[in-house]
């Protein structure tokens, strides 16, 4: 007799993050253009996106501080490319789909308003980052109990399908899962804590060291941090590529010895790995690949020298191919990423410290009626 494994029980966030409390409540509904709501500043309006690929504003509950929360009035919030993909495609890889209404947003930072019962790390007025993924924390968890918390099966990650969104102007979080801020640090670079934190753990787990030669594939906002982070851990030379010369160019505004490679289409990953190792000058140990395109990761591999790695910290499509025989040949690593644990509390030494200078990255601001 063929008996059903049993189904885990729901972990408390699970059950306290419920998105049907949010999506069944009856203050809840999409907000048309003019909606008087859109104009009250006490009304939990949040951006959603939904299986019909259509982006717009949603009114939410109230938000209530309920056993180890507070309530954070959100004062700015990034927009992660996984967003993008979640409104775009309506999902990444077979299990984040896009089923119903769901609130963006996951780069988030803010004041908190209300404190609830059994917190005392905060205290109303505190400024924090919000870590979005909020894992079970539970002793029969291997990933939570080892600390690799990004892992947990029962993680309730904000903005992740089915889980609403940190863009939202008022969200109850677990105390223990917000970062305070310290007073010289803005909104916007706690926001930007959390691409901060992808790209720490990536130089971590791709054992990264001072003086590393390294190229980092792309320039979006994901390379971007990471040539911060680079350049912060002390590697050198730093090359980075790009199809879009105003993206080098920022790069070069953040980094001035950052060395450029623009990119081609049509280009062969062999001519690109090429260009990269030309603009080095030297044998690259480590491509910190930066966009999850095939074409960028095989360019990465091409790029580095025996017994080099390419660590993927990009997100792409779920099936790719690789050289396998040079890669065998050549004792090259390939190692991937998939979140981040541990990071905020370095992002936000780094920051403070001053050697992450995280302002240029937030210097487009939108407001939320507005975008």
């Amino acid at each position: 007799m063929v008996t059903a494994a049993p189904v885990a029980p729901l972990s408390a966030y699970e059950t306290i993050y419920d998105p049907s409390k949010v999506l069944k409540h009856p203050e809840f509904r999409v907000l048309p253009p003019n909606d008087p709501l859109l104009g009250d500043k006490t009304a939990n309006i949040a951006c959603a996106y939904n299986p019909a690929h259509e982006v717009h504003l949603v009114h939410k509950p109230k938000a209530v501080a309920g056993e180890g929360e507070v309530v954070v009035h959100v004062r700015a919030t990034g927009i992660c490319g996984s967003d993008v993909h979640f409104w775009k495609h309506g999902h990444i890889g077979p299990t984040m789909i896009v089923t119903d209404e769901c609130g963006a947003g996951h780069e988030s930072a803010g004041e908190v308003v209300e404190v609830g019962p059994g917190v005392s790390s905060l205290k109303v007025g505190d400024r924090v980052a919000i870590e979005a993924g909020v894992p079970c924390g539970q002793a029969d968890c291997d990933p939570c109990r080892t600390g690799r918390y990004n892992a947990c099966p029962r993680v309730v990650f904000f903005s992740t399908p089915p889980y609403h969104g940190t863009l939202t102007r008022f969200h109850a979080h677990p105390a223990n899962w917000l970062h305070k801020l310290p007073d010289n640090m803005s909104y916007e670079e706690g926001s930007l804590c959390e691409p901060l934190a992808v790209a720490l753990a990536g130089l971590e787990r791709a054992d990264v060291r001072l003086g590393d030669p390294v190229v980092i594939c792309g320039a979006g906002p994901i390379g971007l941090v990471t040539l911060l982070a680079s350049h912060a851990a002390g590697c050198s030379p730093i090359v980075i590529t790009d199809l879009v010369p105003s993206r080098l160019e920022f790069a070069k505004s953040l980094v001035p010895t950052v060395r450029t490679v623009l990119i081609q289409r049509g280009q062969s990953d062999l001519e690109v790995a090429k260009l990269i190792k030309d603009a080095a000058g030297t044998e690259l140990r480590v491509a910190l690949e930066c966009t999850g395109f095939e074409s960028s990761i095989r360019a990465g591999i091409f790029s580095v020298k025996f017994g080099g790695k390419v660590f993927v910290i990009g997100v792409g499509p779920s099936e790719q191919k690789y050289p396998f025989g040079y890669l065998s040949a050549n004792e090259i690593d390939l190692q991937f990423q998939y979140r981040y644990h541990n990071q905020y509390p370095k992002a936000i030494r780094l920051v403070s410290g001053g050697l992450i200078n995280l302002k240029p990255l937030g210097a487009i601001k939108v407001q939320i009626l507005d975008a």
